[in-house]
């Protein structure tokens, strides 16, 4: 259980926490209003755009996100040529603030660029764009209302955290001190004095508890858990899982690129690996046969299989599920089979008794490889299989090992060919009313094809990704006190 203290200095920061992500994005949105101006707030990530020409001809706007790697420009609409001098046409447009975007205009009747634009909106901004024609066409952005400052709440809950982490490491070096902790012995040599003059003796106003049966209580135990595994596991997943703040580094990458929310599922595979070498030797220390745990480890990853399918199917709450559209895969059902083939290779591997090895061999530094060696042959196959099918298979209408989000992506040229050989296996094997519809990559690059996040073919890279963190427990149980131990593993 953890000190009274601690808890109430972490419900405080969750408290503050939560309260700057609340009230910070509203009052700078209330500083942002424009003066005497009724204006239609722009929604999260969102600004507005008008776009004012004088000139006297139609022109269209397109854009590209500058995220977006070789995308081709997307039309927003088209501006309507000015119908008197003095009098410019408008558009009313809302952009995207995540990233920088790139505008570009185009005279639509002989498609001629007028004028190309970056910038990077800010949220809930408001900005108009002049389309001017003097003797040259020049194009010019005007900010009208300054937009908010997105990241006050997360800079003020890291100053929070940053706090109490400083906080905490004075408070541990203060009490590091010899002169503090005298007088803390001090403090509580006095207290068990009195303690035990009362228990002998007697107080007034109290009853007399023999001390006998204070010393002979043994003192409670606690279970002893991996703390870093909880720390990873949870708290990175269920704040990405909450949407991050709706902030775009915690949520996943589109195609190109990597954000925090796209290391959740690898971490947990790694952590869920080393959890998988923990348990198994565990019970196998306490007698247990290796065709009961293989019983256990299939009926666990049917159970989260089903779960994970039941889960990403929530269309009963519309009616009747389907079997002709019922979705497949899913990171729970990746997570399942996972579980399964890394579990079955440490039961083939586990061993039954305990033994000590030191650094002093010269193979020590490839100990997990060696004792661990039909396993890593397992693995390196199932890697050798996904790389000669992403790079070798041939894709009808696709360049063979194209690993790009198809779509507007590669400008243009390969539309159909979303995640290449992981795309076409998925689709081949299971229909394509039975995958993801609402991919990552479909707001930005306009994949029309569902991307990498439920490819079957991923299925066989978590196996890897989860067996280091199997073969990692190898010199995680080492001897404390004994510098030259570095391994601690069951031996047969």
């Amino acid at each position: 259980m953890k000190p009274s203290g601690e808890s109430s200095m972490l419900a405080l920061a969750t408290l503050v926490l939560a309260a700057a992500v609340c009230v910070a994005p509203r009052a700078a949105l209330s500083n942002a209003s424009l003066p005497g101006h009724k204006r239609t707030v722009p929604g999260m990530d969102k600004a507005s755009l008008t776009v004012k020409s004088e000139l006297d001809s139609d022109v269209m706007v397109s854009w590209v996100s500058e995220h977006c790697y070789q995308c081709v420009y997307q039309q927003s609409g088209i501006l309507p040529a000015a119908r008197v001098p003095g009098q410019p046409s408008s558009l009313n447009l809302t952009v995207a603030t995540q990233h920088p975007i790139i505008l570009q205009l185009n005279r639509t009747a002989d498609d001629l660029v007028l004028c190309t634009l970056p910038f990077h909106f800010g949220e809930h901004g408001i900005y108009s764009l002049w389309v001017k024609n003097s003797s040259v066409v020049t194009c010019s952005i005007v900010t009208l209302a300054d937009p908010v400052s997105s990241y006050i709440p997360i800079l003020v809950a890291f100053l929070i955290y940053t706090g109490l982490a400083l906080a905490s490491a004075f408070g541990n070096t203060l009490l590091g001190l010899h002169a503090v902790r005298a007088f803390f012995f001090r403090l509580r040599g006095t207290m068990d004095t009195e303690r035990l003059i009362n228990s002998e003796l007697g107080s007034p106003g109290r009853n007399t508890v023999p001390v006998t049966e204070n010393i002979l209580l043994p003192p409670p135990t606690s279970s002893k858990r991996l703390q870093s595994l909880d720390t990873i596991s949870l708290v990175i997943m269920v704040f990405v899982n909450y949407g991050g703040g709706r902030y775009w580094f915690f949520r996943h990458e589109s195609w190109n690129g990597l954000t925090v929310a796209d290391l959740v599922f690898p971490w947990f595979m790694f952590i869920m690996g080393t959890s998988i070498a923990l348990s198994v030797h565990a019970l196998l220390r306490t007698g247990s046969t290796r065709l009961s745990l293989l019983g256990k480890v299939a009926w666990r990853s049917l159970q989260l299989f089903l779960i994970g399918l039941f889960i990403i199917n929530p269309n009963y709450c519309q009616g009747p599920l389907s079997w002709g559209t019922l979705r497949i895969p899913g990171v729970l059902q990746r997570l399942a089979l996972a579980y399964l083939v890394v579990a079955c290779l440490d039961l083939l591997v586990a061993r039954a008794h305990l033994e000590i090895f030191t650094t002093d061999a010269w193979w020590s530094p490839g100990i997990e490889v060696l004792l661990y060696w039909p396993a890593w042959v397992c693995v390196l196959l199932l890697e050798s299989v996904w790389l000669f099918l992403t790079f070798l298979l041939p894709v009808p209408d696709c360049p063979t090992g194209y690993l790009g989000p198809g779509g507007i992506g590669d400008m243009g040229l390969f539309p159909n060919c979303t995640g290449g050989a992981a795309g076409f296996i998925d689709r081949w094997l299971l229909g394509e009313k039975h995958i993801y519809q609402n991919p990552s990559s479909r707001p930005k690059e306009r994949s029309p094809d569902f991307p990498v996040p439920s490819h079957l073919l991923q299925l066989i890279r978590r196996d890897p990704q989860a067996f280091p963190g199997q073969s990692r427990d190898i010199v995680s149980p080492t001897c404390p006190g004994s510098p030259r131990v570095s391994y601690r593993r069951d031996m047969p």
